[in-house]
């Protein structure tokens, strides 16, 4: 799939998308606030419910015994041990239940009248006279101004749920009426409840900038038609999200990509960089082995970061494989030789060159209902070399930074001009080397002296280097791709897949295989498929960081 589509066009054109997004609409906060504000609400609910608790100790204990009477006020024990008790209700309601988080907004607002109206009848049956009550503000003032700051919603149902709560203190006095217990007049009571309403007004404010930010929030999580919905990883080169189709329901990985890592330094510069990490995107996209990640969208966000939107994939990478279970037998480590091979070999066919084969971009996961599926991450985010800037195409552009020294070709180590497609077949061969031993193919303590090594050391056959058994065609295949000198190597990735398929003394590993090795170590892979889903649960950033 080819697409060119930039976020800033996107914006403008998706009205209709956005009509049908109903799942986030505009009035509702985005997620990540919402989340944000249920964690404040907990806190909110046990701070209500340690003050309530301390005016029943004062009224139950410290009250009475200063008291000629020696007895508590009735009216405000039963008013204190009501309100305690729901505080503890709504910290556990908060704290347990599975709701989503805007029915747990909503059940806060309750949360918030019914303490008000507690401390509306506190003021007309358990306070200070009159009088005194003038010359201080009610604590409904402080309730609605604390709650606004604390779980804001939009503007108008803040103000609606504060004006109800500024309510509650003359709904206290004329139940208060009615009880026929002293009440104030109608001109007093206006005295005592008007900052409740000012302060209603006042708590709009918090609820109006956050409805800003939610927005702009929305915005920045909205690259085209995707929404992005959790961060699984964050690196040198960027972000990678997990992403969901506004319309489709289809979830991608979306890589966020910074532009001075692609080398460009200024306006200009970024914009020569832009241009050819499109014709390099547009180049990747059209790439048909399914075992390379398949791109189903890119471009740039109005704060010039680039973005891919790639297929989210469970599994794990090849570094994390190794490191969790150990090296893999021959004929395992084989069969996803071949299918990365048969990846590099699409692109070395369309003169591409990947220029950063590890382990850490070869994903292996479950593909429908195979296992042992390998996707080849990563084409095509190499950095542009400032020397070079004529050149036409990322693809054949030297770079600084050119691969990860461990599996970096002896000729891209020494700036050889002609580094191509057989620097892809050296770094797969010290992949195959890592597979097989669990070891690099030369051990320093420092990055140059490794380059070294991989520049003047005879590596040691992966046999010699592993207590598992490795046939010596296997032996000399991995030799062959380490050879310093390119021409000696298989000379492009379709050869290397060839001499793999004929590897036949290694074994034959196959999905039957392949689904018990998963079962019984990653089994969270192995269960059914849902309906609109592609893979197993515990996904991971399928996109290296």
């Amino acid at each position: 799939m080819q697409a060119r589509h930039k976020v800033i066009a996107r914006r403008h054109d998706s009205a209709a998308a956005r009509a049908l997004d109903t799942g986030r609409s505009t009035s509702r906060m985005p997620e990540e606030l919402t989340s944000d504000q249920v964690r404040r609400l907990v806190v909110f609910s046990a701070t209500a419910g340690a003050v309530w608790s301390f005016g029943l100790f004062m009224d139950l204990v410290v009250l009475p015994a200063a008291s000629p009477t020696g007895s508590p006020n009735l009216r405000s024990v039963s008013i204190e041990v009501c309100a305690a008790l729901s505080a503890l209700a709504m910290w556990a309601y908060l704290r347990v239940s599975a709701a989503a988080h805007h029915h747990k907004m909503n059940a806060g607002f309750g949360f918030m009248i019914l303490n008000a109206l507690g401390i509306g009848l506190m003021n007309a049956w358990a306070t200070p006279p009159v009088e005194v009550q003038i010359r201080q503000l009610s604590w409904a003032t402080v309730l609605i101004l604390v709650y606004s700051m604390i779980a804001p919603s939009t503007p108008r149902r803040t103000l609606v749920a504060s004006l109800v709560a500024a309510t509650m203190d003359p709904l206290g006095y004329g139940i208060a009426h009615l009880l026929h217990l002293p009440a104030p007049s109608a001109v007093t009571m206006l005295i005592l409840c008007w900052p409740n309403y000012a302060c209603a007004t006042i708590a709009m404010l918090p609820s109006s900038l956050l409805q800003r930010i939610g927005r702009r929030l929305r915005e920045a999580q909205e690259l085209g038609s995707y929404h992005l919905i959790e961060l699984l990883g964050r690196g040198g080169m960027g972000e990678v999200w997990r992403a969901e189709h506004r319309l489709l329901a289809r979830q991608a990985a979306v890589k966020l990509v910074r532009p001075e890592v692609l080398g460009a330094r200024d306006d200009a510069e970024a914009s020569l960089v832009l241009r050819r990490f499109e014709r390099e995107a547009q180049a990747t996209s059209v790439l048909s082995s399914p075992h390379t990640i398949q791109v189903f969208d890119f471009g740039v966000t109005d704060e010039g970061t680039f973005y891919y939107v790639m297929e989210l994939l469970s599994g794990r990478d090849l570094e994390s494989l190794v490191r969790e279970f150990g090296p893999l037998p021959a004929s395992r480590a084989v069969y996803l030789l071949r299918q990365a091979a048969h990846s590099l070999a699409d692109a070395h066919a369309r003169g591409l060159v990947h220029r950063d084969v590890k382990p850490a971009n070869i994903y292996v996961c479950r593909m429908g209902l195979e296992y042992d599926f390998v996707k080849v991450l990563d084409f095509g985010l190499v950095k542009i070399n400032n020397r070079r800037r004529g050149a036409d195409s990322l693809a054949t552009l030297d770079h600084t930074t050119t691969g990860t020294p461990a599996y970096m070709a002896p000729e891209t180590i020494l700036g050889d001009a002609d580094v191509d497609r057989r620097a892809d077949v050296y770094a797969l061969g010290c992949v195959a080397y890592y597979l097989l031993t669990g070891q690099l193919v030369f051990d320093a303590d420092t990055s140059m002296k490794m380059l070294m090594q991989h520049v003047h050391a005879a590596p040691v056959p992966p046999s010699q280097r592993t207590e598992l058994p490795i046939p010596k065609e296997l032996d000399d295949l991995v030799l062959a791709c380490l050879q310093k000198d390119p021409n000696l190597r298989p000379q492009h990735a379709g050869d290397l897949f060839r001499l793999a398929q004929r590897c036949v003394s290694c074994g034959d590993w196959g999905q039957e295989a392949a689904h018990h090795w998963w079962k019984v170590h990653l089994p969270e892979f192995t269960g059914p498929l849902g309906i609109g889903e592609q893979h197993g649960s515990g996904v991971r950033p399928a996109v290296g960081v």
